[in-house]
């Protein structure tokens, strides 16, 4: 990706729509805007109806609104344009040929105008993170988390952390450096420590709602487990409101995991259909039941499908994680009278309660991530880092090393630098652009 150039795309989604936007970006954007007009631009930042022709032939594209923002006061700092054109694919297909045919211009890359925007300063990373979870946010939870990043949740209290981390780190120098200058309090390695301290408090703090953050933003996991025929396909077909899973008689009928994301009043939930777990000679159904034991120990639910005749009693270890046990096929036989759940997939009786049981358990797995800033594994990771940091940085000034205390304290910095992207990002920018779409 070369910053020089100047790159469209389409910023909206493809197939037959009413309207289509095409994005610009670069220094070449007005004369582009310039050629389709075949006139004088539009004022900037205002809509103008106006009509597009082609640069080279002068037949007429469209009639389209046409958006001027010359830079820096763009999305990605740099002249931009924008033209929403009547949204069937014969049109769209015509203006970009026409800016193709144009010289010095280019189709952008997954994220480049993003990406422009972080490296003229309009946006910092954890910004472009929280755009990214915007536009795949699918419940109304995960929509206010990505906005609250988007708007600088995070990005605020990483800069509050760091203006105090710095404050910290040069009394710490002063202390070192200057203990002979007058205006120096000879208290300087203690004030410093008394400030990252408490940060390191905060931190801690912060990391203690870390994995409830990032819950939100990948969803909560539920995973159908039992023995084979105990109904989980159907299950998963009944939540799904569609066949989604193929439903049986025959054992090992299911031998790989499908996934059903569902909005469980706001909350993400992606309930996970498994092989049933038994004794196999099959090595494919093998694989599928060691997929299932596997997943089933990383969800945040299992829901243990127990058949008529059965005790009802998981027959694995799941570890740590919860279960939720459900008495299935109510049409078929009555329940045990000690199952606290007991369903029909089939004709519905008892999923009401059933989705009730796995929304209470989601929203308490939940429980304060709509204030949570950490929301994504990368954040997590450097706010670990700062708080080993500071956590060294604390026995070091206890024990009068504070020239280690100084150095831990700078690293604490460099650390918060690689969430919002000031320092040591290199490695990680293709990765984060890379998610988005073309055009955005």
């Amino acid at each position: 990706m070369n910053p020089g150039d100047t790159i469209f795309a389409p910023a909206s989604g493809f197939g037959r729509a009413g309207i289509a936007v095409i994005r610009l970006s670069g220094p070449g954007s007005r004369g582009a805007l310039e050629s389709l007009l075949a006139g004088r631009l539009p004022e900037p930042r205002r809509a103008s109806l106006r009509r597009l022709s082609h640069p080279r032939t002068g037949d007429i594209l469209d009639q389209a609104v046409v958006l001027w923002c010359p830079g820096p006061g763009s999305f990605t700092g740099e002249d931009l344009a924008e033209l929403h054109i009547h949204g069937g694919a014969a049109v769209r297909a015509a203006v970009i040929g026409a800016l193709a045919d144009l010289p010095g211009l280019r189709a952008a890359e997954p994220g480049e105008f993003t990406r422009r925007a972080f490296l003229n300063g309009r946006m910092d990373l954890s910004a472009v993170e929280g755009l990214a979870d915007l536009i795949d946010a699918e419940t109304e939870a995960q929509r206010r988390q990505a906005f609250r990043q988007l708007e600088g949740a995070l990005a605020d209290r990483v800069t509050d952390w760091r203006d105090r981390l710095a404050n910290a780190l040069a009394l710490a120098e002063a202390g070192l450096d200057f203990t002979d200058e007058a205006d120096v309090s000879e208290q300087a390695h203690s004030e410093a420590a008394a400030i990252f301290s408490v940060l390191l408090g905060e931190v801690e703090r912060e990391l203690s709602r870390a994995a409830q953050g990032e819950r939100l933003r990948e969803g909560f996991v539920v995973v159908i487990a039992g023995p084979p025929n105990a109904g989980k396909s159907t299950l998963l077909n009944a939540l799904a409101r569609r066949e989604v899973a193929i439903v049986s008689p025959h054992a090992g009928t299911t031998r790989d995991m499908i996934e059903v994301r569902c909005d469980l009043a706001g909350l993400p939930v992606t309930f996970v259909d498994t092989a049933g777990l038994r004794e196999a000679a099959d090595p494919v159904e093998q694989e599928g039941i060691g997929r299932t034991r596997k997943r089933a120990r990383e969800a945040d639910l299992v829901l243990w499908l127990a058949a008529p005749g059965s005790d009802g009693a998981p027959a694995e270890d799941f570890g740590a994680v919860p279960v939720l046990v459900v008495a299935t096929k109510l049409d078929v036989a009555a329940p045990d009278p000690g199952s606290a759940l007991a369903i029909s997939a089939r004709n519905g009786d008892g999923l009401d309660a059933l989705i009730g049981a796995v929304r209470e358990r989601a929203e308490a797995g939940f429980m304060g991530a709509g204030d949570a800033v950490v929301t994504r594994e990368r954040h997590r990771r450097a706010l670990e880092d700062v708080a080993a940091s500071l956590a060294r940085a604390e026995h070091a000034h206890t024990a009068g090393q504070d020239e280690l205390a100084a150095e831990d304290v700078r690293l604490a910095l460099r650390a918060l630098g690689r969430i919002t992207g000031q320092v040591d990002v290199e490695q990680i920018l293709d990765r984060i652009f890379g998610q988005f779409c073309i055009g955005k």
